[in-house]
């Protein structure tokens, strides 16, 4: 009888480069291919499936694998240091400033700003009472970002849900916001440890 055995570290050459997996035996009926946090390519396989199989499949995927690596990198938060108060409030001020003159031949007027700690969000918008929240982990963030969330806050006093409306003025008043967005991803992190400064003080 078969049993499960321990896991193997194993190396291919594919045709995207060398990869490094670990090759695990256990009772599963297909070939499962993972990619873990820490970058890890896992590979699961039936307990009577040959090695040659599974250096093969790992061949056949090494294209998604390594996009999938990509995309995990991208996530991955920037080291940032905090920013006191006073500087975070005058940083967070003046993206307003510098967003707010492509929306006011629109009709917008300029908008009380609040500060906080949000927990998943970079800001947003109070269009009925006429202000805006930015993220105070907004300012651990290159200027581009935060002019970029600044302006999309401005923007839902035009537009108050994400509809093509919303998209359409965006492209129209700054062409490269997707570029900044898919950016400011990798400052997720900067999110998760303002939440917690601000929680503990």
């Amino acid at each position: 009888m078969v049993t499960r055995t321990a896991p193997q570290l194993r190396m291919v050459d594919t045709p995207r480069g060398p990869l490094t997996y670990t090759l695990t035996r256990k009772r599963v009926k297909n070939l499962n291919l993972r990619v873990g946090a820490g970058r890890e390519i896992m590979v699961s396989v039936p307990l009577r499936c040959p090695v040659k199989q599974a250096d093969d499949f790992i061949r056949e995927k090494s294209e998604w694998i390594l996009n999938a690596l990509s995309r995990r990198e991208e996530r991955r938060a920037e080291p940032l240091p905090a920013v006191p108060r006073e500087e975070c409030a005058r940083l967070l001020a003046e993206a307003l400033e510098r967003a707010y003159p492509l929306v006011e031949p629109l009709g917008v007027a300029f908008p009380l700003l609040k500060l906080r700690a949000l927990k998943s969000q970079w800001g947003n918008c109070h269009w009925t009472q006429g202000y805006i929240t930015l993220n105070t982990a907004l300012a651990r963030c290159p200027e581009e970002l935060r002019d970029y969330v600044a302006l999309h806050e401005l923007v839902h006093f035009l537009h108050h849900d994400h509809g093509p409306g919303f998209y359409a003025r965006m492209d129209a008043l700054m062409p490269d916001w997707r570029k900044r967005r898919k950016r400011l991803k990798s400052y997720s992190g900067a999110l998760e440890d303002e939440a917690r400064r601000s929680e503990y003080g």
